[in-house]
């Protein structure tokens, strides 16, 4: 979905670096799609009158720019035309984009294409810049937008389809699943176009060949000639399909969790498969490698999840999943919610983590750690399981832009459902993860298709370029990255070794410095290949025992709380702003709330383990 999102377009939490799990705060990420680079030119552009560019902030004044609600960034918002490509379409729409001028002396603009499709970028554009050396915003204006369809710019979503789509699991409702998925890919379309509220011949205008004439209409209006474009997960299709249609407006181009777009869609999705299924195997490896996982659960992570997957693929588990009222209700735990927690898991080495933890918890026999993850990926409520609306996250846009995109074959929906599924059959045999690849199912019965034709390979003559990736990027595998760092006239491959999906500004100095060096001082990497240390998980924290009889005392008991709850998936990645209401794991509550000194915590009989009940106040600073 992450992300890019593997599994289904949702974005439950917003990171610094992409879809899925994160401590930073602001990513938005979904499996992108290869695009395809329209052959078309824009009905119209900007015109300017020509002399010395004014400065950034009467450039903003003259736009009429505001400020962005809760941000540094100031607000401009462009009225363009809704189909660059039809002279004969009079309609427009509104895009905005957030504009932070550099302090210091400027060298530029630096603009980042965030990732999906779906996310909004002016949700993550504060945290973005806080994460990057101060160097940049000194020396540039900084550049964040809502994609025509995301956020400020007309957000368009799906939410409750998106849902009951990622909760069905068609496999386990009838022999003939092949017919079940078609089935649920083409209900799914049609609630999701009906719940958009966009016209069916709309819907080709959300295209990125659109989107990038909306940037580029904006680089007119900000009068640079030039700038620097950084593109992520979903923003590299962006980004490479800006630099094959305007290179020559660009100084250069950064692409982090890169997509190769010559791929097809089924080549794609075998490879992103492939990616996941990888990524989980070395995180159940790490688990192994690790004294108090591989003790925690049972000797070897792997065979554990393989007799769960079993267990989950023979029929669901019932489970009693603990509310915010204090109380616990029966559930049922299905093999797509265990595929969806541990897809989602896979996308920074923090969640990875999580989900070792959660697994340690389902070896003790409760599943509830593992539906939270699910809960959270999804976006919905763990209480009543509803949506919870994301602002950083537009769930129809992702296939609003995927299915405008690609051709997803000829001919009928069904017809061009069964050469998709046919396509997917080679690769069936992926354990764990060959699903993945039939997540887009739904694109073959949505209203319009994209151009047959795929791009070809993006060289970049005279734009220096780097290409980021983890060596175990499950969502843009890295192999993507290789592909396309290997064209380009004049590209620079940085990898990490471990590390998440999407690399910059996540801490690591060797990544980050390169990148700051390059804006700044103008000087790519020394070589054409670098390579950085990373990790797969963060370092394991062991859970407390499932039993009050196992603590050493009640000091030990308490210190367990305090570190189960801090790595609890809804407490980890809470945004701060509201009161965070969580049921106990067998009962009881925990509210916390913010305040000018940090948290203020109420428990009320939370059964935190079997045997130990604690009730009281407490505060964090």
């Amino acid at each position: 979905m992450p992300s890019y999102k593997p599994i289904l377009a949702v974005c439950a939490i917003l990171m610094l670096g992409a879809c899925g799990l994160s401590s930073n705060p602001a990513r938005p990420a979904a499996p992108p799609l290869p695009a395809t680079v329209a052959a078309q030119s824009p009905t119209a552009a900007i015109q300017f009158s020509a002399g010395p560019r004014p400065d950034t902030a009467s450039l903003l004044a003259d736009l009429g720019g505001t400020p962005c609600p809760n941000s540094d960034f100031t607000c401009v918002t462009l009225t363009l035309p809704r189909d660059h490509f039809d002279a004969t379409n009079t309609a427009t729409t509104e895009v905005v984009f957030g504009v932070l001028p550099a302090t210091g002396e400027r060298k530029g603009m630096f603009v980042t294409v965030v990732g999906g499709p779906g996310g909004a970028g002016l949700q993550s554009a504060d945290d973005y810049t806080s994460a990057m050396a101060p160097s940049i915003p000194e020396h540039f204006d900084i550049v964040f937008f809502d994609q025509r369809g995301t956020g400020a710019s007309g957000g368009i979503n799906c939410q409750q389809a998106v849902i009951e789509y990622a909760f069905k699991d068609a496999r386990a409702e009838t022999p003939d699943q092949e017919s079940a998925l078609v089935e649920a890919a083409r209900t799914f379309t049609d609630a999701c176009v009906a719940q958009m509220g966009v016209a069916p011949a709309d819907l080709a205008t959300y295209s990125t060949a659109q989107a990038i004439e909306d940037m580029e209409a904006f680089r007119a209006a900000m009068q640079d000639d030039t700038f620097w474009l950084y593109g992520e997960s979903y923003g590299t299709v962006f980004a490479q399909q800006y630099a094959a249609v305007h290179g020559d407006h660009l100084a250069g181009l950064l692409l982090d969790g890169t997509v190769d777009v010559t791929l097809t869609e089924p080549e794609f999705y075998a490879v992103q498969a492939q990616g996941f299924h990888d990524t989980l195997i070395a995180t159940l490896e790490s688990c192994n490698a690790d004294n108090a996982c591989s003790a925690q659960i049972g000797g070897d992570a792997l065979a554990f999840y393989d007799d769960l997957y079993a267990e989950l693929a023979s029929a669901p588990q019932t489970f009693e999943f603990p509310l915010s009222t204090g109380t616990l209700e029966t559930r049922s735990f299905t093999l797509r919610t265990f595929e969806l927690a541990s897809a989602y898991a896979m996308y920074s080495e923090i969640a990875r983590m999580l989900l070792l933890r959660a697994l340690v918890d389902a070896h003790q026999g409760n599943l509830v750690s593992l539906a939270r993850i699910a809960y959270n990926f999804l976006g919905v409520d763990p209480d009543t399981l509803t949506g919870v609306q994301d602002p950083g996250w537009w769930d129809a846009m992702y296939y609003a832009v995927t299915c405008a995109d690609d051709s997803y074959f000829t001919g009928t929906g069904d017809e061009r459902a069964q050469t998709y599924l046919r396509a997917g059959d080679a690769h069936d045999s992926i354990p764990y993860t060959a699903s993945i690849q039939y997540d887009n199912l739904a694109c073959a019965f949505w209203p319009v298709h994209g151009p047959e034709v795929r791009p070809a390979p993006l060289t970049n003559p005279g734009v220096p370029t780097l290409v980021l990736s983890s060596n175990i990027d499950p969502a843009t595998p890295y192999s993507g990255a290789q592909a396309v760092a290997s064209r380009l006239d004049d590209g620079y491959l940085i990898t990490e070794d471990g590390g998440p999906h999407v690399i910059y500004g996540w801490g690591v100095s060797c990544v980050d410095d390169l990148v700051t060096n390059f804006l700044v001082n103008g000087t790519p990497p020394s070589q054409r290949e670098t390579t950085c240390d990373g990790a797969i998980i963060k370092p394991y924290f062991d859970i407390g025992p499932a039993d009050a009889a196992d603590f050493e005392n009640a000091l030990q008991a308490i210190s367990y709380f305090d570190f189960d709850s801090y790595y609890t998936v809804d407490y980890y990645f809470w945004d701060l702003a509201e009161p965070l209401a969580m049921g106990c794991p067998y009962g009881g509550s925990l509210t916390i709330t913010p305040t000018d000194a940090g948290e203020s915590w109420e428990i009320s009989n939370c059964t935190y383990t079997r045997g130990w009940i604690m009730t009281g106040t407490g505060t964090y600073d």
